[in-house]
């Protein structure tokens, strides 16, 4: 069995979908063969213990080429791959995607880079008979006529396929994929074992922010400065209001890449109340969600690590799959999109999810309990389409026609 995605390159929400779905593997077929193919195998490697191979043949792959030898060597890799992607896929009965969204472009994207890797992966899968599942996945709508060409031929060509929510799958639909037989369950990372929360002490505690090297999405490159900029001084002005109330405000991030924002933050603030957690894994940002008051997210897992915990969560919005979770979860209400970021109303906001802490911590309890159970059944699932050596068949009605 292979697993495919940008795993072990920093983001921790990638992360977690993986060890999701390795403890599925461990746990109902312990028999399995497991490898990788990734953007970071060192990292898989060290903290999963499987082995692991680089997804791109140009270790240059993410920079942005500007020389001539840079460019040229980026297009060969984009033929290596073609061969080193259906060798890999060859040697596997089933390859899983898991979860991550693979198939949106919420974030800044080149077709040339993941979309491309993901059809490679899927087109392989198809004319060498290994299934690939893409599971519990996220997309969106796509802008970038070559990007959403990728993205839809790769769900397309795959096995199996199944999204962390409905707006995903109507995503999928209306850019002409047959999505009749498409599930939509929880996002993997509602699998982890959650921590115990703290009991909530009467007097205010502390509040976690999450924060993120936010500049908008693929179709905000024109003003991906600017609305950096806004993003960035409104979280500010909303971490030194909490600071002005006396409120200890633990920062969190969910990628490597979101480090310039926690110093930035730290230098304006310049506060003993503020302090940046150091974070490894999903693991470690529940643990700091549970021990909070309240939580203001940004990054997806972020959010989905203060939900599971069952902490009362404000959530700063920068795509659909964010409002649908806040929606699944019962706290659709409060919402703030990243990108208008008002630190005032931000401040209002998070006053009135305050106020109803208590009723709100019964409401995530009710819909964690929920969401184990639908995650329990789409593992079913994904063993009756893709093992049918274990006694479940095989369904090829999940197959399109290329």
């Amino acid at each position: 069995m292979g697993l495919f995605g940008l795993l072990g390159s920093g983001n921790l929400g990638n992360d977690g979908s993986l060890e999701a779905v390795l403890g599925y593997l461990r746990s109902r077929h312990p028999d399995a063969v497991v490898d990788a193919l990734c953007g970071g195998p060192e990292a898989v490697t060290a903290r999963f213990g499987i082995p692991a191979t680089r997804l791109h043949w140009y270790r240059g792959e993410y920079r942005t080429a500007s020389r001539a030898g840079a460019v040229a060597s980026k297009g060969l890799g984009k033929l290596v791959d073609v061969f080193r992607t259906a060798a890999w896929v060859r040697r596997h009965d089933v390859v899983i995607v898991p979860g991550m969204g693979v198939l949106e472009a919420t974030l800044p994207l080149r077709p040339w880079g993941f979309p491309y890797a993901l059809f490679l992966l899927c087109a392989s899968g198809r004319l060498l008979g290994t299934r690939v599942a893409l599971v519990s996945v996220g997309a969106a709508p796509i802008g970038n006529r070559p990007t959403r060409a990728l993205v839809r031929w790769s769900a397309r060509l795959a096995a199996y396929r199944s999204y962390r929510d409905a707006q995903s799958r109507d995503a999928m639909r209306a850019m002409g994929v047959d999505t009749a037989r498409d599930e939509v369950y929880p996002d993997l990372a509602f699998a982890l074992p959650t921590p115990g929360a703290n009991a909530p002490s009467g007097a205010p505690g502390p509040v976690c922010v999450g924060v993120m090297d936010f500049h908008g999405g693929d179709d905000d490159r024109s003003r991906a400065e600017q609305i950096h900029r806004r993003y960035l001084d409104g979280t500010i002005r909303f971490v030194r209001a909490l600071v002005e109330e006396g409120r200890a405000v633990r920062l969190l991030t969910g990628d490597a890449c979101d480090a310039p924002v926690v110093a930035a933050i730290l230098d304006a603030v310049d506060s003993p109340l503020v302090t940046a957690a150091e974070v490894a894994s999903l693991a470690d940002l529940m643990k700091e969600t549970a021990a909070a008051d309240t939580v203001v997210a940004i990054r997806y897992h972020n959010l989905i690590c203060a939900l599971k915990t069952g902490t009362p969560t404000l959530a700063v919005t920068y795509a659909a799959k964010s409002e649908a979770l806040m929606e699944r979860m019962g706290l659709g209400a409060y919402c703030h999109p990243a990108r208008e970021l008002d630190a005032d109303r931000l401040l209002a906001q998070f006053r009135a999810l305050e106020k109803r802490s208590a009723g709100l911590r019964r409401t995530l309890a009710e819909r964690n309990l929920a969401a184990a159970r639908q995650l329990d059944h789409q593992f079913t699932a994904v063993a009756t389409a893709l093992f049918p050596a274990t006694g479940h068949a095989h369904s090829p009605a999940r197959q399109e026609a290329p």
